[in-house]
């Protein structure tokens, strides 16, 4: 006869520890099948996604050229032939950036298989209503961390490069940047971008751990923007136009985190209403 699986109350710490090796290991290799897949992809991969954001022709730069004519401001947008040309210069870099770059596509193709893991790993702990009203978790998690990437990779990454890259003290300097510096301005944009549009669900768990409420948001909403404008300057080059473009979503989010942290507390409310009247 087959042996039950234990429940959560019954698995002791090794065994929370066995489950979550093996919820580790499956993601380890969805990311190593999905990275090899990129690997074998190596011009779609480099030639169009990598060194795209570089190119006159990227999408991003035609828009904000278009912007900038209309507005009358400078046309730094609007540069008929790259900035800069891209070397190696280590005999190692360029097969290194390969591994490394189909790692990462890795990672942000299989975001949601990861995310798919992570709930099943900490579903079994949750009663059955928190499982309920968390039952779009993957697909709002994955939306909100797509919809990120995008935005660092047509917003954040082109600024950052247009920027840096057109930047010069001297006419004696050559713009040659080295790959693995071009790779990790795209792949921080892009990462850090992903990571910070969840903060919505971020900001939902600690409601619902109680840690956050709709009150201490509203209190520190000076202090968080602050921090916004901290990390838009981290995260783009230092112009104020950049910081404010990418500003402004991130304080978008931050008001829907506070409205989200209402609407757990006001559920929560309704369903200890209910027990209350049930137990009387």
């Amino acid at each position: 006869m087959a042996k039950n699986k234990k429940t959560p109350n019954e698995m002791s710490f090794l065994d929370h520890l066995e489950e979550l090796r093996w919820h580790l290991i499956r993601s380890t290799l969805a990311i190593v099948s999905i990275g090899s897949i990129a690997f074998l992809m190596k011009d779609f991969v480099f030639g169009t996604v990598i060194f795209g954001p570089m190119m006159p022709s990227f999408p991003t730069y035609e828009v904000f050229c278009n912007m900038s004519k209309l507005l009358g401001f400078s046309e730094a947008f609007c540069s008929a032939e790259p900035l800069f040309t891209v070397q190696s210069r280590q005999m190692s870099e360029q097969f290194s950036a390969h591994i490394w770059t189909s790692i990462w596509a890795g990672f942000i193709v299989g975001f949601p298989y990861l995310l798919y893991e992570l709930w099943k790993f900490i579903a079994p702990g949750l009663y059955d209503n928190e499982r309920q009203n968390a039952r779009g978790f993957i697909f709002i998690a994955s939306s909100l961390f797509f919809t990120g990437v995008l935005f660092g990779y047509y917003v954040v990454a082109p600024l950052s490069i247009n920027f840096l890259g057109g930047y010069s003290i001297s006419d004696t300097v050559i713009r040659e940047i080295d790959l693995s510096s071009y790779i990790s301005t795209v792949r921080a944009a892009v990462i850090a971008c992903g990571l910070i549009f969840e903060l919505p669900i971020i900001i939902y768990f600690l409601t619902k751990i109680g840690l956050v409420t709709p009150e201490i948001l509203r209190k520190y909403r000076k202090i968080a923007l602050v921090a916004v404008l901290i990390v838009s300057a981290v995260i783009t080059p230092p112009d104020v136009a950049s910081q404010i473009i990418v500003a402004v979503p991130i304080l978008i989010l931050y008001q829907v985190s506070i409205y989200i942290s209402k609407v757990v507390l006001r559920r929560q409310a309704k369903k200890e209403k209910k027990r209350n009247v049930k137990s009387s």
